[in-house]
């Protein structure tokens, strides 16, 4: 038996008025999904625990089996994981995002308004330039920056403080001031790094292009060094991962899976789908692995921008360009497999930041095809009676263990 997980990133959503009071994923062209829902188990997930921030940290720990009331110390440690920063046990580290500001002339940095959390998708290459500029001016020995990925970095804090940062996708359109760092250091050096940004060459050209400058760093997501048990030696099966994101890289990192890079994957609307798909077929098929972890990140990334079409048209990639090849290509094998597809956290366009409810899951096993007349979508999969009350349970679920 092989075991494909496919986790939309934030793909679950609320009813939208324009789309006739259908959510994305109900208005998605899902040819493939609409094959399988009928013959599959539909129902409904909590994948955060009481009392959690739903993170898309917390939620695919749960997802991977790993309670985040035992293993969850926080996100940036996981990403730091990814990109091998070396961590102390008295370490702290940061999510650095490059997020935009709004650059209101005569009104101080408190004043801001944040208009983006991702500089537009910067890419990996610009922002690694910026990155480096800022840690130039602003290292010290108790400060050290990393580069990671787009619009997501790392500030190791050496003999730092767990203290409670605000994440800056759930702030967008307001003013900073409020949600500034606690922290009197961190609090300078995020305000510094807008003076050095907002005139970068770099910024200067993306605004001249009409693209969102990468105009200031913003801190969250701290935690120590994490310590997570062997993914092969608790569920005892050999898994890939395949994201974009670090901190999906980090987890794996952390639960010794082994992550397939694919060249063009970058977390946005116009990644490489169908690398992923091709890196999942021949881990399960060529090269020995039991499991997938495919994660994406688009629909989540869409749901931070507002758009309900960007968001429809990641669930339909998702669909024809993951989910089609994969179905091909393990029918064509003639392999028995479980295939569950199912997002982390719902990413409410409305809101633009996660909320904690239960999402949807579509669970197909072809040794047990079913017949009944559910869809995958979110009123149905709620209808369904199928409720899985502990995110973490689900992984022992889908592997058919006890």
């Amino acid at each position: 038996m092989k075991y494909i997980l496919m986790l939309g990133d934030g793909m679950a959503d609320e009813a939208i008025k324009e789309l006739g009071n259908k959510t994305p994923l109900e208005a998605a062209d899902t040819p493939n999904l609409d094959i399988y829902a009928p013959k599959s188990e539909i129902g409904m997930v909590a994948t955060i625990p009481e009392g959690m921030s739903p993170g898309s940290d917390t939620a695919n720990l749960s997802v991977i089996g790993y309670d985040p009331k035992k293993y969850y110390t926080g996100r940036s440690p996981l990403e730091a994981l990814s990109i091998g920063v070396p961590m102390k046990d008295t370490d702290v580290a940061l999510r650095a995002n490059i997020v935009t500001l709004s650059e209101d002339e005569g009104k101080p940095y408190s004043e801001q308004t944040i208009i983006d959390h991702s500089s537009g998708e910067i890419s990996t290459e610009d922002a690694a330039i910026l990155i480096k500029y800022v840690a130039e001016k602003l290292e010290n020995e108790k400060f050290k920056f990393y580069v990671g990925t787009s619009y997501r970095h790392c500030l190791i804090w050496h003999d730092g403080s767990v203290l409670p940062f605000t994440p800056p996708h759930d702030v967008l359109g307001q003013k900073i001031g409020q949600y500034l760092p606690l922290n009197d250091e961190l609090r300078k050096m995020q305000e510094k790094s807008y003076e050095l940004l907002k005139d970068h060459p770099i910024n200067i050209k993306r605004k001249a292009e009409g693209l969102n400058p990468a105009n200031s760093l913003w801190f969250w997501g701290a935690g120590t060094k994490p310590a997570l048990d062997s993914f092969e030696k608790k569920f005892h099966k050999k898994c890939a991962m395949i994201s974009a994101v670090d901190l999906l890289k980090g987890i794996a990192v952390g639960c010794e899976m082994d992550n397939i890079n694919v060249k063009g994957a970058n977390g946005g609307l116009h990644t490489n789908y169908a690398g992923k798909a091709q890196a999942a077929i021949k881990a399960l098929l060529e090269d020995g692995y039991d499991m997938v972890y495919i994660h994406l990140e688009a629909p989540d990334e869409m749901g931070h921008q507002g758009s309900y079409e960007r968001k429809i048209q990641a669930i339909s990639n998702m669909d024809k360009l993951i989910i089609g090849p994969i179905k091909e290509a393990m029918e064509s094998s003639g392999e028995d497999y479980r295939l569950l597809v199912l997002p982390d956290h719902p990413t409410p366009v409305r809101i633009r930041t996660h909320v904690a409810d239960p999402v949807p899951y579509l669970l197909y096993d072809s040794t047990k095809e079913q017949n009944h007349s559910w869809k995958y979508n979110e009123a149905d999969a709620r209808q369904s009676g199928h409720f899985i009350s502990r995110g973490c349970d689900m992984m022992k679920y889908f592997l058919e263990q006890k």
